[in-house]
């Protein structure tokens, strides 16, 4: 254990989308803090612990979110708070004068896959989740946000509108549940070190939908002329804030969504 600053030794959190990336790095934190973590994950992480409980779970089916609950409610006993960090990406482009209806162009069922785990999911964890929060009269919902959820982003507008739709939710549930003693917070990262979620196919895509090469796409990763810290965030650094987020030193914090980002600005 690091320390016991945070005070979270014990407590139980949902993290989703923990398998890898920034959820990885969180339920890293969590148990080196002494919390006990339930990752919710299409797909088992590498990492292995008696605190760690994996629970196979579609965040976008009601019946699997509600089963996975009760998994950690028969493991923990209870649970403290939620990480709403799954999500997936796929880009777009709403109109392709090149190829019109062809495979870089919106298309329904993407956008509604989209829809259904970035938005719908945060709904179904957060409700189902929150239902326990409010009983114990105690608790943290946080809800992982993007940069692009404020600034919009070209060939991501689907992957952009859900974000948006988060910090909306992260405002509007922290004006519901705060009588109850729960708060809602958001954490919004800018651009962060490689993780294997940035796979081929997502960069052959993305450079597509900005008429770039891949190589070019690559290059703006790690350009930092607009972060006054001069470089990409680390995944750790994403962990510690929502560590942090997640206890009761942030007592006060609720109904924000709070950037990550190195200062980083449009200019």
């Amino acid at each position: 254990m690091q320390n016991s600053w945070l005070n979270i030794e014990d407590k139980v959190y949902v993290v989703t989308g923990g398998s890898s990336g920034i959820g990885a790095a969180v339920i890293e934190e969590l148990l080196a803090n002494g919390s006990k973590v339930a990752n919710f994950d299409i797909n088992e992480g590498d990492k292995k612990h008696d605190n760690l409980l994996f629970v196979k779970t579609d965040v976008s089916s009601r019946k699997n979110v509600e089963d996975s609950v009760e998994a950690v409610i028969d493991k923990f006993g209870t649970i403290d708070g939620v990480v709403n960090n799954a999500g997936i990406n796929i880009p777009r482009l709403l109109v392709d004068p090149k190829n019109p209806k062809g495979e870089y162009e919106l298309a329904d069922d993407v956008f509604d896959k989209m829809l259904q785990i970035n938005q719908k999911g945060v709904f179904l964890v957060a409700q189902t989740v929150g239902r326990i929060l409010v009983e114990k009269g105690e608790g943290v919902i946080l809800n992982m946000g993007s940069e692009s959820g404020l600034e919009g982003s070209e060939g991501q507008s689907p992957y952009a509108a859900t974000k948006a739709a988060v910090y909306s939710y992260t405002r509007s549930w922290a004006k519901e549940l705060g009588k109850h003693n729960v708060r809602v917070v958001g954490v919004a990262p800018g651009i962060l070190e490689e993780t294997g979620l940035r796979t081929i196919q997502y960069e052959e895509s993305l450079a597509y939908t900005r008429n770039i090469t891949v190589e070019k796409l690559r290059e703006g990763y790690s350009s930092t002329s607009t972060t006054p810290l001069g470089r990409s965030g680390k995944l750790d650094e994403v962990a510690d804030f929502v560590s942090y987020l997640l206890s009761d030193r942030a007592s006060y914090i609720t109904g924000v969504t709070l950037n990550i980002a190195g200062g980083k600005t449009r200019g």
